[in-house]
C-alpha cells in the first residue's frame, strides 16, 4: 500500500510563448484547491487565501499536483 505524498507540490502548467506543444511549470505554495483559475482572454489564477493574482497571461492554464 503506498503512502501519500506529504511533500507534493502544486504545479501552474501555462502554454509557453515559443510552442504549441511545450508547457510551463510554476510551482505554487499552495494546494490546488486554494486557486481559482478564470478563463477569458487573459487567462487568471487568483490565490482564494488572500486574493493576489499569481497568473494573468495567455491560456489555457491548469493547476495540477505533482507526485
Amino acid at each position: 500500500m503506498s503512502q501519500p505524498n506529504l511533500f507534493a507540490t502544486t504545479l501552474l502548467l501555462t502554454p509557453a510563448w515559443y510552442s504549441d506543444e511545450v508547457r510551463e511549470e510554476i510551482v505554487l505554495p499552495l494546494a490546488p484547491g486554494d486557486y481559482k483559475v478564470t478563463p477569458g482572454a487573459r487567462w487568471t489564477v487568483t490565490s482564494l487565501k488572500d486574493g493576489a493574482t499569481v497568473y494573468d497571461g495567455i491560456g489555457p492554464v491548469e493547476i495540477s499536483r505533482a507526485a
